[in-house]
């Protein structure tokens, strides 16, 4: 089964073949490398630029406008700050030009913590992205997510940001996450699309028939029902959020969490059908808890559901600290862990009117 990498290096490749995809483009993104991940391996319109962020988007901005349907990389979400005028810009394409121009560009970058990567590779984004208007914004948090999720920001007409959890870059799919075509031996898989080691320069992939599979941007998926509270996430938070949730069950709460994957639009239907069902919710995520997006999901819970809750809406986010620690127990320390889910969900479960 595919890890969320090959999931997102198929999905370019599907890109480039079926839906338009004239660019592939960022700091070693194309050969030898293929990318600090290793999503580019292999692609056909795969190459490197120079290490300037800004060079990167505002060529990203120039292709789109030109025609083009380019697919650009920010090696790290951590080096997007220096940008935030660009990415403005680009947003802001459309709108300004009432509809006569698009910017059909996608913007990748790994986020997150959960790799030891101290304060230079363990940003968040999410709080940032969603502040900047006319983007779409997704974050998937399985492969097969990130398969469909970057096949819909590929065909999206105008600049889709696609945040992809570091941590999670080498999980598996479950046996329901699997990509249509895909071959069911993964180690397969692994010999027909992953560059070996050493010299590439005559390796060439073998691509398997993968189908299409768009996930909806705006749509959020249940990954388990429940009835006692409700906890809404993304990301790489989303499997920790899960198995907090089975471990309560076993306590006699049931949780159900859901998985936003798309921050900007967001599905606030689901997350509000959830809510008046259970009377209780967590919001969850890594990003500092100070100006967090959950903020503003709780804000909008107040404001809509208030009457309807039987307890405070929490949110649970990272400490606000300028970076994360090296050492694994600072990592810890800085952003939300099994046993921080757990705890939160055991005092809003048992809160009482």
């Amino acid at each position: 089964m595919a890890t969320v990498v090959q999931a997102i290096r198929l999905a370019l490749h599907v890109g480039e073949q079926r839906l338009g995809v004239t660019d592939v483009f960022g700091q070693d993104v194309g050969p030898p490398l293929g990318g600090v991940f290793t999503q580019s391996q292999g692609l056909q319109t795969a190459w490197n630029s120079p290490l300037d962020e800004r060079g990167i988007v505002g060529t990203a901005i120039g292709l789109a406008l030109a025609g083009q349907r380019p697919v650009a990389e920010i090696q790290f979400c951590d080096y997007a700050f220096n940008m935030i005028d660009l990415l403005k810009l680009a947003g802001g394409i459309c709108w300004s030009s009432a509809g006569d121009w698009n910017c059909p560009m996608v913007l990748m970058t790994p986020v997150g913590s959960g790799i030891r990567g101290s304060i230079y590779h363990s940003h968040s984004f999410d709080a940032q992205a969603t502040r900047i208007a006319g983007w779409k914004i997704v974050m998937p948090s399985n492969p097969l997510d990130a398969y469909g999720l970057m096949l819909s920001a590929i065909a999206d007409p105008n600049p889709v940001m696609f945040l992809a959890p570091k941590a999670l870059m080498r999980s598996k799919a479950l046996a329901n996450e699997r990509i249509p075509g895909e071959p069911d031996d993964e180690r397969l898989l692994s010999k027909m699309i992953d560059a070996p080691l050493g010299d590439r320069s005559r390796w060439r992939p073998d691509w398997p028939d993968v189908r299409d599979f768009f996930v909806p941007i705006g749509k959020a998926r249940i990954c388990r029902e429940g009835r006692h509270v409700s906890l809404v996430t993304y990301g790489r938070t989303v499997p920790i959020a899960v198995q907090a949730a089975d471990q309560l069950a076993a306590e006699g709460i049931e949780t159900e969490v859901i998985d936003l994957r798309s921050l900007s639009p967001y599905d606030w239907d689901t997350v509000k059908q959830s809510v008046r069902k259970t009377n209780r919710v967590l919001y969850l995520n890594e990003d500092t808890d100070v100006t967090n997006f959950g903020e503003h999901l709780l804000r909008r819970t107040i404001e809509e559901l208030f009457y309807e809750l039987y307890a405070p809406p929490r949110l649970l986010a990272g400490a606000h600290v300028p970076g994360i620690g090296l050492a694994d127990a600072l990592e810890r320390a800085s952003v939300p862990q099994l046993e921080h889910v757990a705890a939160a969900l055991r005092e809003l479960a048992r809160h009482e009117v």
